[in-house]
């Protein structure tokens, strides 16, 4: 199955209707409104509305996932209840510490499926970490439900958390970034990175998505148009790296054809996770040509 591309998750804002009206334009991978932070507690109702109205009626160019207040607050099921007749791609829930919180959000997802006469596990999941105990139960959140696509971590509350303050080379999040990231793939699943809230800081901003690239993340969630086009450069394969790649597999399947267990190419061994690696390269760089 080709890989879905989740680079760069914009977050718009629920109550602003010329912003959802326009979400599809900025060529994020994803979208992602937002009924939690975003949203004054006087707006929740009038917000979830537009977003349903939102999705319903605009032909969006890319993944629609709606960010709903965490399940255990007042306005976590009236948020399902209301957009989930819209039938977003995907619901992402903050602020997870359980596989409970999963599980409840799922059963509800798919009581409304069955309501709405959509396919059976058609509208998918993620969470977000934001807390070390969140971060202790981030494997067993990943794997809580069929429909988890996606692991993030939420920097600012995990920092929070932590009880200490956000710096411009990110060291205190290396370990949670490590072990989320770890836990996504071990369910076999993204790892998406947190936000960079600084937009005019655009060197500090390269420099992180740069170590998360490194780090093995799938993507980052982003909120402003100017961030989307960075993360893209980064973590499109360069020619050369596809070059590479190609030339890898030309000799792995060389190899085969010849009943060979050595593989060389310029006089370096070739070995299994080269081969992955290059593979991963190649879809890659297929999927960002469509």
């Amino acid at each position: 199955m080709e890989k879905k591309l989740r680079r760069a998750m914009m977050f718009m804002p629920g109550n602003n209707p010329s912003m959802l009206q326009n979400a599809g334009i900025y060529g994020a991978d994803t979208v992602i409104f937002d009924l939690e932070d975003a949203v004054a507690i006087s707006e929740k109702d009038a917000a979830r509305h537009l977003v349903h109205n939102a999705i319903k009626y605009f032909n969006y160019p890319c993944e629609v996932a709606i960010r709903i207040n965490h399940i255990q607050t007042p306005y976590g099921v009236d948020d399902l209840k209301v957009v989930l007749a819209a039938k977003p791609d995907l619901i992402r829930l903050p602020k997870a510490e359980s596989p409970r919180d999963i599980e409840e959000v799922d059963a509800i997802i798919s009581e409304a499926e069955s309501r709405y006469s959509f396919a059976p596990g058609s509208i998918n999941m993620m969470a977000a970490v934001e807390t070390a105990k969140g971060l202790r139960n981030a494997y067993e959140i990943a794997t809580a439900s069929p429909r988890m696509v996606a692991l993030a971590i939420g920097g600012e509350d995990f920092i929070a958390d932590l009880k200490t303050t956000r710096s411009k080379d990110g060291k205190e999040l290396f370990v949670p970034r490590s072990q989320l990231l770890l836990a996504a793939r071990a369910a076999g699943i993204d790892a998406i990175d947190t936000v960079f809230a600084d937009i005019n800081d655009e060197e500090t901003f390269i420099a992180e998505v740069n170590l998360i690239k490194q780090l093995g993340f799938d993507g980052k969630s982003v909120i402003n148009p100017r961030q989307v086009r960075i993360v893209h450069q980064i973590f499109t394969p360069t020619e050369k790296e596809i070059a590479q790649a190609g030339r890898v597999i030309a000799a792995y399947n060389a190899a085969i054809e010849r009943n060979s267990g050595v593989i060389n190419l310029d006089g370096k061994m070739i070995d299994t996770p080269m081969v992955l690696r290059a593979e991963r390269v190649l879809a890659y760089a297929k999927s960002v040509k469509k």
